[in-house]
């Protein structure tokens, strides 16, 4: 710079305090995955209900599977030892 030209001083610039613990209830920060109707929570509940009662039904037949699966094999073991008597 030069002596002849002024410095243009710079605004001080004061940050207005916020409330940072205040909720903004902007539109455009909404998740629109996160809004659901009456009728999409209703229908989402139907969907788990009906995902925990298809959950249960496998353990079940998992475990009727296996139980028949014991039986079987003693019947199997039952009758090959009354064989070689």
């Amino acid at each position: 710079m030069t002596s002849t030209e002024e410095q243009i001083p710079t605004p001080v610039v004061t940050e207005i305090p916020t409330h940072d613990n205040e909720k903004h209830d902007d539109p455009s920060d909404a998740d629109p995955s996160k809004e659901l109707s009456k009728d999409q929570r209703e229908t989402s509940g139907g969907e788990k209900e009906e995902e925990e009662r298809s959950v249960q039904s496998f353990k079940t037949n998992i475990i009727i599977s296996g139980i028949i699966v014991a039986v079987v094999g003693a019947i199997f073991a039952i009758t090959k030892k009354l064989r070689h008597k």
